[in-house]
Formats: C-alpha cells, sequence, structure tokens
C-alpha cells in the first residue's frame, strides 16, 4: 500500500515537472517567433487565502498584514439541542505576513485541540497569458497539538504533539469566471489514536471558484485521502462555499463535514456526514492591513 501512494505522489510530482518543462520550452519558442510579445502573469486566480478548507494559492502582498479569525460551529444535525451547532463552535485565529510578493509566513491557535501552528507559503510557478499554463506555490506547516492530556496518555512526551503538512497547490485560471486547484498533500502526526492508522498519511485536494458577479463566487473543495485505516471512523471532507469580496475583507460563509480547520485535522478528522445532514456551518473572515 505505501508503495502504491508513494508511486502515486511520484507520478503527480513528474507531470508538474513535465509541465514546467513544457511551459518553458514555450516560453523559449515565443520568444523566438516574436521577441516583442507581452506576457503578463494571469491575477486573482482566487480572491481567499483559502478555497475553502484548503489553502489556495493567493498570498499577502510584501509587508502586507493579514488577520484572518476561521469559525465552525457545531452540527446542524443537532437542532435546538445545541442551537443548530452555536454551542458547540470551535475558532482559529490566524496571523499572516507577507516577507515578500512570493514568500508569507502566518502563526496561528486553534481551539479545536489547543493546536498552535506556524506555517509559510512560497510561490513558485505563476501562470501567465501565454507560456506557463498553472500557478504553482508551496504550502508547509508545524504544529503543536497542546490538548493531549498527560492524565489520559500515559508516556506522553513532547515530540508526541507535533505534527506537519506538506502541499504543492496547483492551480488555473481557466476563464474569468472559473479556477481550479489540485493539491498533492503529506501530512504527518506523531500521536494518533489509531493503531492502525499510519502516522503518516496521504491525501490529493481537488477545489475551484466560480465567479458570479464581481464581489461574489461559490467555491469547493474536496480531499481524497489515500492511506486511511479500514477501521477509521472518518470521512473525506467535502466543503462548499461563498466568497464575499467588501473592499478590505474577504468573507467567507461555508458548510463543511469536517469541523476542524488545520490540514492535518480537516484531512483525517472529517466526522460529518452530507448524506445524513450531520454538517458544520462557518465562516473565515479576512481583513487585510
Amino acid at each position: 500500500m505505501n508503495r502504491q501512494i508513494f508511486l502515486i505522489m511520484k507520478n503527480i510530482l513528474f507531470l508538474i515537472f513535465c509541465c514546467s518543462l513544457s511551459a518553458f520550452a514555450q516560453d523559449d519558442l515565443l520568444d523566438e517567433i516574436d521577441q516583442n510579445a507581452t506576457v503578463t502573469p494571469v491575477l486573482a486566480t482566487f480572491k481567499g487565502l483559502k478555497i475553502v478548507n484548503f489553502e489556495s494559492t493567493k498570498m499577502v502582498a510584501q509587508n502586507q498584514l493579514a488577520f484572518v479569525v476561521s469559525h465552525r460551529f457545531g452540527s446542524v444535525k443537532n437542532g435546538f439541542d445545541t442551537f443548530f451547532g452555536l454551542d458547540d463552535a470551535v475558532t482559529d485565529i490566524k496571523f499572516i505576513y507577507g516577507l515578500t510578493d512570493g514568500f508569507q509566513l502566518s502563526a496561528s491557535r486553534s481551539s479545536y485541540g489547543k493546536i498552535y501552528d506556524l506555517s509559510a507559503k512560497f510561490g513558485l510557478l505563476q501562470q501567465q497569458t501565454e507560456g506557463m499554463p498553472v500557478t504553482v506555490v508551496g504550502f508547509s506547516s508545524f504544529l503543536v497539538n497542546s490538548g493531549l492530556e498527560e492524565e489520559n496518555l500515559p508516556g506522553l512526551e513532547f515530540k508526541h504533539r507535533l505534527g506537519y503538512t506538506m502541499q504543492v497547490l496547483i492551480a488555473r485560471k481557466f476563464t474569468e469566471n472559473f479556477s481550479a486547484e489540485v493539491a498533492p498533500t503529506v501530512f504527518h502526526d506523531n500521536f494518533i489514536a489509531n493503531p492502525e492508522q499510519e502516522n503518516t498519511q496521504y491525501a490529493i485536494g481537488i477545489g475551484g471558484r466560480y465567479k458570479i458577479t464581481k464581489r461574489f463566487s461559490l467555491n469547493a473543495d474536496y480531499g481524497i485521502h489515500l492511506n486511511r485505516a479500514e477501521n477509521s471512523p472518518f470521512s473525506n471532507p467535502l466543503s462548499i462555499g461563498v466568497d464575499i469580496e467588501t473592499g478590505g475583507h474577504v468573507f467567507q460563509l461555508l458548510f463543511s463535514n469536517a469541523q476542524p480547520m488545520m490540514t492535518n485535522k480537516f484531512l483525517s478528522e472529517a466526522t460529518g456526514d452530507w448524506t445524513d445532514g450531520d454538517i458544520f456551518f462557518g465562516f473565515n473572515l479576512s481583513r487585510f492591513f
């Protein structure tokens, strides 16, 4: 199973490499045909820093600070018992700073698992009107799960609280209104309660955005877990939302079958079921300074 997953990830990276070589070859050919041809970057592939749960290829600008509040209520399935999830909400607060136009750092804290997270996002390739067909951005994060309790876990050490994520975000703006992304992902948690679940896990995220008006779009993303344990009670995360852009704010309203917001957790611990109405309402609010 591990070998099959390794081959899948290897093939994905090989396709990215081939795509890059092809794009560079097209650039060289265009330069030879017309030295005066204007090649411009394709901008605004996504307006939000996240599609819904998955990171998008959008980044903050150099010296720009973003303050992001993400909120997920409890399951709406419980109705008035929890006031449609209001009583069981979790919150994530994040600060993001752009060191350059192509490199940003962030720090966040989530009430889900009392998790602290440090992450970096870095541009690798930029889609152009001629030549480069996609935008490619790298994303990595390092987390500390401070919610694990020694009383319940004898022998718990600090190293067991640690985890990380590595992603390659590959996006294309196909038209003025439609953009899509694929995100090969590797994530690892040093502590996993299920002994049959491997600590290192693999997933592929897919997502897209369709612009309906200048300030309003419909978004969706889905995570395909590649080596989930057979006895796992969790599901693949499916999230649907809308982006509302209001000047310096991007407001995202969403429904998801995953309540956690950290990549490691929404990919591995989605408890809801869309077919049963067991979903979570929430929002992401980004303010740029």
